[in-house]
């Protein structure tokens, strides 16, 4: 049912969508925006379709000449990737409308998952663990605000029903700043993802970013893949990811994964997600499901051995599900490094042309990157030029071999964070494992401080 594959991203990722395209036989058609023309996916491509200036807006935001690519190319399926339209309903709903395959969930699903306060219902009837706090989004009553607040316990933390990313946020220490917390995230949150709607929770002191991948077939079969630890973030951005998470047992693995895995039948889900949780005093509770492929899908991949952008075109395709739960064997340790063109103290972008590259190599390390030697780093969008990935029998090889690709790597004429994350990899705290989401933040200010 696929041939041709639109790629509706820009960067890694559509690179990696393309050789997995090219693995299976299928035909490409890099939809890329002005600046982007240079692009090593857009030079591979079989196709390639400028659709637009560099703002995003007008180029890789942009449904109708997205929709008019994939109608010119003769094109038959969209692959988003992530960021951009990847958890767009409409996107996905244009798509199927103009007679092509969304390379994803469907945009009633993407809906659902997409509204923090529906995506929480879901998950309670499914029995997926949660976070106390309110199941509907507050209503204007300010009395009944704060009794909810109250048998809720402070500290407690109101949160965007649309929100993402690390936007529309904010924690709440004592009950008098409640109605004024309410008032200013509501109207952060009708400025930013035009819904005003928000609700509260027990804001978790000092818990873990854990998550679990799943795929599902939409014909009632799925599978989840283990979980990835994503505690180290800074600003609600991760920067490190690893797999599986340290110290998570295989009773409390399977039994987290056994209750995303009912989810999804019970949603119907189809395609590549991920469940996200705050894991604290050995509880998991749900914070939120991305419905695609997300940034840290490799460590997944390393210990698994399976290609999950192959999985979404072969499900997108109509095929069912493969693989039995029982498949599933995860093997050895492993983990990734964001490499962002920033400065490594300032975090600034730093956008510019690579004057030299060379990539690291030896037993168990892949690098999936767009760059290359003479590439310029536009200053247009998101500061990401690649993900060093690493695995090896066990966390500590891991961690070593990791320690020793940042050392071989070379990225001259721009500012990157490859020695923060030099810094990251050797500190004896992550070395042991099992971070909190704010250990980041702190160990910066440390490094900070006079």
């Amino acid at each position: 049912m696929i041939d041709k594959v639109l790629i509706a991203n820009r960067g890694e990722i559509a690179l990696r969508i393309l050789r997995a395209c090219r693995e299976m036989g299928i035909k490409t058609v890099a939809a890329h925006s002005e600046p982007d023309r240079d692009l090593k996916h857009v030079r591979l491509a079989d196709e390639a379709v400028c659709i637009g200036p560099a703002a995003s807006l007008k180029s890789y935001l942009n449904i109708p000449a997205l929709i008019s690519a994939a109608d010119v190319t003769e094109s038959t399926a969209i692959h988003p990737g992530y960021g951009f339209l990847s958890e767009s309903a409409d996107f996905s709903e244009k798509v199927e409308s103009s007679g092509f395959i969304f390379i994803g969930p469907t945009a009633d699903t993407i809906r659902l998952m997409g509204d923090k306060v529906s995506a929480k219902a879901a998950m309670l009837k499914a029995g997926v663990p949660c976070v106390p706090g309110t199941p509907d989004a507050l209503g204007d009553n300010d009395k009944e605000n704060l009794k909810l607040a109250r048998e809720i316990g402070y500290p407690i933390i109101i949160k965007a029903s649309g929100g993402g990313g690390g936007r529309g946020m904010r924690v709440v220490e004592k009950e008098e700043d409640l109605i004024k917390s309410i008032e200013l995230t509501q109207s952060e949150a009708r400025t930013a993802f035009n819904n005003d709607k928000v609700y509260m929770e027990k804001y978790l002191q000092n818990p873990r970013h854990v998550e679990f991948q799943v795929i599902a077939d939409g014909q009632g079969n799925a599978i989840h893949l283990g979980e990835r630890d994503c505690s180290m973030q800074r600003r609600h951005q991760k920067v490190v990811e690893e797999a599986p998470a340290p110290g998570i047992s295989e009773k409390l693995r399977q039994k987290i994964g056994k209750r995303c895995v009912d989810a999804c039948k019970l949603i119907n889900y189809r395609g590549a997600g991920t469940f996200e949780f705050l894991f604290e005093n050995e509880e998991f509770y749900f914070i939120e499901m991305n419905t695609r492929l997300q940034v840290e899908h490799p460590v997944t991949e390393m210990i698994t051995g399976i290609d999950l952008v192959k999985l979404q075109l072969q499900i997108a395709a109509g095929e069912k599900l493969s693989l039995k739960q029982s498949d599933i064997k995860l093997q050895g340790h492993a983990i990734e490094c964001r490499i962002n063109a920033e400065d490594p103290a300032s975090f600034i972008p730093s956008p510019g042309t690579i004057s030299r590259y060379h990539p690291p190599g030896g037993p168990g390390v892949r690098l999936d990157s767009h760059v290359y030697s003479g590439y310029a780093v536009p200053p247009f969008y998101d500061s990401m030029i690649g993900k060093l990935i690493v695995h090896g029998e066990s966390r500590e090889v891991a961690l070593a071999r990791m320690a020793g690709a940042l050392e071989e790597i070379v990225i001259d004429g721009i500012k990157t964070n490859i020695p923060l994350q030099r810094n990251i990899v050797t500190d004896s705290h992550f070395s042991a494992g099992g971070v909190s989401i704010h250990y980041l933040e702190q160990m910066l200010a440390e490094q900070q401080t006079p």
